[in-house]
């Protein structure tokens, strides 16, 4: 008896169907849904990040690119990079075909700890390190790759203030040491301890001078502190002995030592020979004359009397020599009632720029 052929179950094979393509649909929306979430957590990063195809057209960049770059990159269209224009670290222009993401997707291989400039197109630039990463399949193809931009602009600010700043450390200590072997070339006196004397005052006036320049952090000091420092036992209580008058003026560090050295000898001698060795007073004023000069005068009243040395002493000698090397002319008038000195140099010389270098 012939067999029967079974037909085939139509209800069954389209409820086949069915369920492969829900499980189709499932499955691309939860990759949708797992690409959406990628984006986003990658568009919640801080740092620029994008991708490319294989052949560098960029297929996503996050928010922080837009920021960085300054600019929205355009998608299938820019190559390799988000950036406006490249440069190298020393101003040399980087073409976008042979940057590091260009190298990576090139070589199939991660490009790693290099450094570049980006101008947007405003023409302001930022520092980078790029770590551009590719994709590859099993069998070693290039799919595309992935770059994040890292701004180290202000590292990089900040290691070129250290380099300036111990540039500027080894100038100065250079400049002081130089100040002390003057100083001890120089140094006279009739016996060992009046010459330990002589030295530890000279190097104290350097000191109060440094003292002020670190508290304005090297970009100078004010003449009226580093007078006081020098006479300040004279200028307090009831009946002060010296007077100052003179406009604000900060001085130039290297001038600043060379002022303190001067008002030192000149302080020195007053209390030693002076109108502070007695019941005297001494007034110490500058100001700018006409000639675009500082004229700072100190001058001596009611001390001994006074008359005009056969030789310079060493002090005095100092004080000319320091007048020599801030540009300027020092006038020594020993009059009857006190010692008048004057000082006059170009005061373009000698009041601090406003850009000069800080030290902390």
């Amino acid at each position: 008896m012939p067999t029967r052929r079974q037909e085939p179950d139509l209800a069954t094979t389209a409820s086949s169907a069915e369920r492969s393509n829900v499980v189709q649909l499932n499955q691309a929306q939860a990759a949708a849904a797992q690409e959406f979430l990628y984006r986003d957590l990658l568009n919640a990063l801080p740092a620029a990040i994008y991708t490319t195809d294989a052949q560098g057209r960029i297929n996503f960049y996050n928010e922080a690119c837009v920021d960085f770059s300054g600019r929205r990159p355009v998608l299938g269209v820019d190559q390799w990079c988000v950036t406006w224009k490249l440069f190298q670290l020393d101003g040399t222009p980087m073409p976008h075909d042979q940057c590091p993401m260009a190298i990576a997707l090139r070589e199939g291989r991660p490009v790693h700890g290099l450094e570049a400039v980006a101008e947007r197109p405003d023409g302001s630039r930022v520092t980078f390190a790029p770590y551009p990463t590719p994709f590859l399949d099993d069998s070693g193809k290039v799919l595309g790759a992935i770059n994040m931009l890292v701004d180290i602009t202000e590292r990089k600010s900040a290691e070129e203030r250290q380099t300036l700043l111990s540039k500027e450390v080894d100038h100065r200590a250079n400049n002081l040491l130089s100040v002390v072997q003057a100083l001890l070339r120089m140094a006279d006196a009739p016996t060992v301890p009046e010459l330990k004397r002589s030295l530890e005052g000279r190097i104290k006036a350097l000191a109060h001078a440094h003292v002020l320049l670190a508290q304005s952090r090297w970009t100078g000091a004010d003449l009226q502190h580093l007078v006081s420092e020098e006479i300040a036992p004279y200028m307090g209580g009831a009946s002060p002995r010296v007077w100052l008058s003179g406009p604000v003026l900060t001085l130039e560090p290297s001038v600043a030592q060379s002022m303190a050295m001067m008002i030192h000898e000149l302080a020195t001698n007053a209390a030693k020979h002076g109108a502070l060795s007695g019941a005297g007073r001494v007034m110490v004023d500058w100001r700018d004359n006409q000639a675009d000069e500082l004229v700072f005068r100190w001058t001596e009243v009611g001390g001994p009397a006074v008359q005009a040395p056969a030789r310079l002493g060493q002090g005095c000698r100092m004080v000319q020599r320091t007048c020599g090397h801030l540009q300027g002319r020092g006038v020594f008038d020993w009059r009857p009632e006190g010692l008048v000195f004057e000082f006059a140099a170009p005061i373009s010389l000698l009041v601090a720029q406003t850009d000069a270098p800080q030290l902390n």
